[in-house]
């Protein structure tokens, strides 16, 4: 068991090379067995959930070829060995359940056990399993087993919730069925127009994607391409705060500017923003002054919400909160997508900041307040980042458990972050 151990108090500063998008990369290549040509994708992070996605592909019959030098894997799935994914590798991610959809228009079955992933809260599945049956498939859910069957047809679908991963999923099936789909109440989400733009290389015909009413042409087949992933906004809004809470200066590069004209208003109100080049395609932070919250108008304490995009993303939630903790004022976080996300809070409180949790979707945060090393654990990705930023900040030194929670979504977090000033060490704990 990894750990790592963080001397706080250290300035963040210096150019950091954003990497590729986790949350679109996971569907690419999910969507890579929709052909049995060669597909290219580009900029893929060297993380953990996109090994454990790449194992399964194989598993699959896909032949993967990664070259780490340059962040490319292609893939090449000719034949189907089987269409039944392993208990142990879905138990690892739950964007394992992405290659239901490919499976289904390929093989025409998909046998998958209940996913895994991060312990946040409930995440429904019904969303995916109404979405194959309006495309005609058979669908049957077991305690264990989770099993889909038959030829697909297009149709008109209403999704219940605007969910991410049953957009990917109901899109990537509806390519390759007979006739016209149309999604509605899609998800809009950036990783969302890069899987359809994956899609329409391969010889798809997707429209819409980016907005709330996808439509389909099913065709009879699918191609190879070579795509890139974009880049990691939320990696990109990380190291963003791991730079504001210790005073350092930050340039970002591989930064493409579209989404963060969605970010930059929560992060305004706590008194950090940025600078965009596009062409030359970096991101600049320059600290101007002391971070302060902005209030509301008539001095009423402002509220960060996240929601469906373009709402503030639910995955910077826990990163805004620990720059709350550094910053003058108080705000109150609503976090309506997940009900365990804001226990990592307690760790928080542990470490001397102020905070009081009103519910399971709701925390007030006063600032600024020293924080204090200790020992914490990462539940989840980004509980973990999290607790890794707070202890870049904090007086003494900080231990944090089951770094493998970070690592499924940032890579070589220590080393990328000592290259920036900052003193974290990894350790193997070989009794544990």
């Amino acid at each position: 068991m990894a750990k790592l151990i963080i001397q706080g108090r250290k300035t963040v500063s210096g150019t950091h090379r954003v990497s590729g998008n986790k949350n679109a990369a996971l569907p690419m290549i999910a969507a890579s067995l929709l052909t049995s040509e060669p597909v290219t994708i580009s900029n893929l992070p060297d993380i953990a959930d996109v090994a454990s996605m790449l194992e399964a592909a194989e598993r699959f019959g896909a032949q993967v070829s990664r070259n780490l030098g340059d962040s490319t894997v292609t893939l090449c799935a000719k034949k189907l060995k089987t269409a039944i994914i392993a208990p142990e590798l879905a138990a690892k991610l739950r964007t394992s359940f992405l290659f239901a959809g490919p499976l289904l228009a390929r093989a025409g079955r998909a046998t998958l056990p209940p996913p895994g992933g991060d312990q946040i809260g409930h995440r429904r599945l019904d969303t995916h399993f109404a979405g194959f049956k309006a495309l005609g498939a058979k669908a049957v859910a077991g305690k264990k087993t989770l099993r889909f069957k038959g030829e697909l047809k297009g149709a008109k679908i209403l999704l219940d919730e605007a969910s991410v991963t049953a957009t990917e999923n109901i899109l990537m099936a509806s390519v390759l069925a007979k006739g016209a789909t149309e999604i509605y109440n899609a998800a809009c989400e950036p990783h969302i127009v890069d899987l359809a733009d994956m899609l329409n290389a391969m010889g798809a015909k997707v429209s819409g994607a980016g907005t709330n009413l996808i439509r389909v042409e099913g065709v009879e087949k699918l191609g190879g391409c070579s795509v890139r992933v974009g880049c990691d906004y939320i990696e990109a809004g990380s190291y963003i705060v791991a730079a504001a809470v210790t005073g350092g200066e930050l340039t970002l590069t591989n930064v493409e500017p579209g989404p963060f004209d969605v970010l930059e208003g929560a992060f305004k109100r706590f008194g950090v923003t940025w600078t965009i080049d596009s062409r030359e395609k970096t991101l600049r932070y320059v600290p101007k002054k002391r971070l302060k919250m902005k209030y509301d108008l008539g001095d009423a304490i402002p509220s960060i919400a996240d929601g469906v995009w373009p709402a503030f993303p639910s995955d910077l939630m826990s990163i805004l909160i620990v720059l709350a903790t550094q910053t003058r004022g108080t705000c109150l976080f609503f976090e309506k997508m997940f009900e365990s996300r804001l226990y990592f809070v307690d760790h928080l409180r542990q470490m001397g900041a102020k905070i009081v949790q009103c519910d399971p979707h709701r925390v007030v945060v006063t600032g600024p307040s020293q924080l204090y090393g200790g020992t914490v654990g990462a539940n989840d990705i980004r509980a973990g980042i999290a607790l890794v930023i707070a202890a870049l900040c904090a007086k003494g030194e900080t231990t944090i458990h089951n770094v493998a929670a970070i690592d499924r979504g940032y890579v070589a977090i220590e080393k990328e972050l000592s290259a920036l000033g900052a003193s974290v060490e990894r350790r193997v704990d070989f009794d544990a």
